[in-house]
Parts: C-alpha cells; structure tokens; sequence
C-alpha cells in the first residue's frame, strides 16, 4: 500500500490530539511496563504504535486489545532482522515512522566480587546486560532512522524523534548495580552525539533517566518493599505510574527544543548505596 507522506507535525506547536492524527510510533519493551504505557498513550492521542517486544511477550495481546492502529513485531532489539522487520512493519501498515522510543532492557544484581564464595560478577551476564541495553537501543535507533529520514520535513526541518529510556541507576548505582548502571550510563552517554550525528536530518534524540516506578518488576515484591521503597521518593512519595512516563514521552515529542538532552524523572530520589 501506498501511503503520502505527509510532513512532521510532532513539532507544531499544538498540542492537540489533531497533533497525534496521523503519527507513527515504535516501541520497544511495549507488551509489559513503561513501553505499554506509552503504546496506549500513542493510541489514546491518535496515533498508530508498533510494538517490538519478545516472541514470548503478551505483545499480540496488547496490539489486538489497542485496534487496528496498534500492530505487534516479536522482536529481539539485539537482532538487526528483527528490528529491520519491525521497521517494515510500521512502514508497509501505517506508512511510515515518526517517533521511536526505546523501553526494552533487562538488569541483574550481582555484586562485582562475591568474596564469601570467592566468586567473580560472571562476564556472560555483564556482557548480556550490556548488549541489550545499549547496543539494543542503538541497533533500534539506526535503523529506524532511516527511515525518519525519508518524512517530508515540517516547517522546522523536523523529521522525526527518538526517545530512549536510562535509568537514576547511571547517576546513583546501587550495590550489585555494576552491569546496569555501566548500560545505562552509556545510554545517558551516546543521547548528545547521537542528536549531533542526526541533527541535520531534523531527528531529535532524548533520554528519560527514571527513578521507581510501579513496573511488573517492582509489581513482583512484597507490598511491604514496596511500600519502603516508595517512602524513599521525596515527592510525590510513591512509585512512579508508567502513565506518568508516557505523558512524558508525547511532552518530549511535543516539544521541538527539547534535544540531546537527559531528563530525570524520579520525584528527586537519590539511590542510596
């Protein structure tokens, strides 16, 4: 199917539901968490959403659940077919890609060196973090680009946005957090060349830094943990919703200054060790 491509309007200055009409969105991680909240805030705007999750995600359930705009890719964002397959995807059933945001990622806890066991952080698992967190998010990035670079630009030469997901980890790493942190620190890190290296294109490229949220991960503990780590937020002192991380997903992509930069998002927690 043929579609027109009609130019960027993520960046009009209007921040309407008309705004959304009409806009694509990939999002990684979308099945569970922070990437559903964003999927069904995309929908709720207007705009159509590809969800790029796992084979074995509820992925096909969330996409028929949201309606005809919403579609589901199994991926793995370490694999560069099935990324280029979600890309298509998007591309051949809403007619292109205007937006990208990157949710998947997987943490272990595991101290450096567990000197009890005389045990070293097993390399396997470091590489693992690693290669999900920041070369996933990167493998998501360039290629989606190309194709936010064939958009019609809008007035502001504004093609496209992509929004990638850090973590308060890459500032304030706990104990066992040496895999995760070092991943999202090189989220944090590769958020400005990036926007550098796309800048003439008019693509955008942010980072939200967010602090506890009440995600399937955190949904899996003891209430009484729960409740402890919701005590340590400052204000409001609650875990974050992931509706409030997707109103500032569309907020970002709404707002054509905001560039190479990383944003916290985390009620002014500082982890403790």
């Amino acid at each position: 199917m043929k579609h027109d491509r009609a130019p960027c309007r993520l960046c009009s200055g209007v921040t309407s539901l008309t705004v959304w009409q009409g806009m694509v969105g990939l999002v990684t991680g979308g099945a569970s968490g922070l990437g559903r909240a964003t999927v069904e805030r995309l929908i709720s705007q207007g705009a159509s959403a590809v969800i790029l999750d796992l084979p074995s995600s509820d992925g096909h359930k969330v996409a028929a659940a949201l309606g005809d705009r919403c579609a589901f890719a199994p991926t793995d964002v370490t694999s560069e077919a099935d990324v280029r397959s979600a890309v298509d995807l998007a591309k051949e059933k809403y007619g292109k890609v205007d937006l990208a945001v990157n949710c998947a990622g997987i943490a272990v806890a595991v101290k450096t060196y567990n000197f009890k066991k005389d045990l070293p952080h097993s390399l396997e698992d470091f590489t693992r973090v690693i290669t999900v967190n920041i070369a996933g998010t990167f493998n998501v990035i360039r290629l989606a680009v190309g194709e936010m670079g064939k958009n019609e630009p809008d007035a502001d030469g504004h093609r496209g946005c992509i929004i990638n997901t850090a973590s308060v980890a890459a500032y304030d790493g706990q104990v066992g957090q040496a895999a995760y942190s070092a991943s999202k620190g090189g989220i944090v890190g590769m958020t400005l060349p990036i926007a550098r290296d796309l800048a003439p294109m008019g693509i955008r490229v942010v980072t939200i830094a967010p602090g506890l949220f009440s995600t399937p991960l955190l949904a899996g503990l003891p209430e009484k943990v729960r409740s402890f780590l919701a005590r340590q937020v400052p204000f409001p002192s609650r875990l974050g919703d992931p509706a409030e991380f997707a109103h500032l997903v569309t907020a970002i992509a709404e707002n054509p200054m905001i560039n190479g930069e990383v944003i916290r998002l985390d009620g002014a927690i500082r982890m403790q060790p």
